[in-house]
């Protein structure tokens, strides 16, 4: 992995640990676990797992992430609506279309965080460039 962490940034809160995955060359998963471990706190000596830790990961170049044409073809990302025949399928090839390489690495590592309150406060220290 290509990753480059302990470097300290300084923020209002204190200091921050950054953590930049350079994603090109790699696959979506391995992108995305490695960004899901450094956003739980894993990677830092302080980790706790009942609170978020000053931690912010940055990926870089998105847009060269490497994925197979099967897999762009084959993926599909579902949510349902709540109302009766209010199943949606959106197809990986449609969301790379509409909102570019960002989203399936923002989805991605939203599914490998856990299902709890601290969930939308981790996800708000990813930040994604193309």
């Amino acid at each position: 992995m290509t990753t480059t962490p302990n470097i300290t940034v300084k923020s209002q809160n204190g200091d921050r640990e950054l953590f930049t995955i350079d994603a090109a060359g790699q696959s979506l998963g391995r992108v995305a676990s490695e960004a899901a471990n450094a956003l739980l706190g894993k990677k830092s000596v302080h980790f706790i797992k009942n609170e978020v830790l000053p931690v912010e990961v940055l990926i870089t170049n998105a847009s060269k992430l490497v994925m197979t044409d099967k897999r762009i073809a084959g993926k599909d990302y579902t949510h349902y609506t709540g109302y009766p025949g209010g199943l949606r399928i959106t197809p990986l090839a449609r969301l790379l279309a509409n909102k570019g390489a960002a989203a399936p690495i923002r989805k991605a590592v939203d599914g490998m965080i856990p299902r709890n309150k601290l969930r939308k406060e981790r996800m708000k220290r990813l930040t994604i460039t193309d």
